[in-house]
């Protein structure tokens, strides 16, 4: 499971967010001071910073990021910021941070862009394992024990979204939009027969059902 660490001195907006991102399956460490997160850097694991720039002490999102860049150069950290200006991006785009998002945001935008940036940075492998099965990203195919798998094109997308975000929960629509395209007007039961026709194929998939909502694999 990925790791998020949310800076946000804002108690009632750190609350929310950090109940999204868990929605989507991530783990969520939270602070609502720097002296705090400057603490864990470099101590814990974290996947992904998302940083607020204007923080309540006098520690700011900057001087995390700096040493964040101290010890690890690759670590993805997305700013936010209730001043919409330049000069601060250009500042956290030159101190290395890789994106920049301004309040108010949408909770869901900000959900979008950490998955961006998790699938890039820690999901680009070719070949991936699931259970026995070996999935070759490439070629596209799916083998186990030697022997492929054959998947329609719709049947791979939908492995790659449920793999590539594995424990989030993906609504019927989210899946529409991210195998059939935001251009298709079918109906969404569609979803509940590739899902179906999936689960026959690769049987050892854990493809939980969420009643009323959609799928999730674990």
């Amino acid at each position: 499971m990925y790791r998020i660490c949310l800076v946000e001195d804002e108690k009632q907006l750190n609350n929310l967010i950090k109940s999204y991102i868990e929605k989507e399956g991530y783990e969520v460490v939270s602070f609502i001071n720097g002296n705090d997160a400057l603490n864990i850097i470099g101590m814990e694991k974290i996947d992904l910073w998302v940083l607020d720039i204007m923080l309540a002490d006098n520690i700011s999102g900057y001087d995390i990021l700096k040493k964040i860049r101290e010890t690890n150069q690759m670590v993805p950290v997305i700013f936010t910021s209730a001043r919409d200006q330049d000069l601060d991006k250009i500042m956290g785009l030159e101190l290395g941070s890789d994106d920049y998002i301004t309040k108010p945001y949408s909770p869901k935008e900000l959900i979008l862009r950490i998955n961006k940036f998790i699938k890039r940075v820690y999901q680009t492998l070719e070949k991936l394992m699931y259970e026995s099965y070996e999935i070759d990203t490439a070629k596209r195919t799916v083998r186990e024990n030697d022997e492929e798998i054959k998947l329609t094109t719709l049947e791979f997308d939908l492995l790659m979204l449920l793999i590539n975000n594995r424990n989030m929960s993906h609504s019927r629509e989210d899946i529409l939009n991210n195998v059939w395209g935001e251009d298709y007007f079918g109906n969404d039961r569609a979803v509940d027969d590739l899902v179906r026709r999936l689960r026959k194929k690769m049987p050892k998939l854990k493809v939980n059902t969420i009643y009323g909502f959609g799928y999730r694999l674990s």
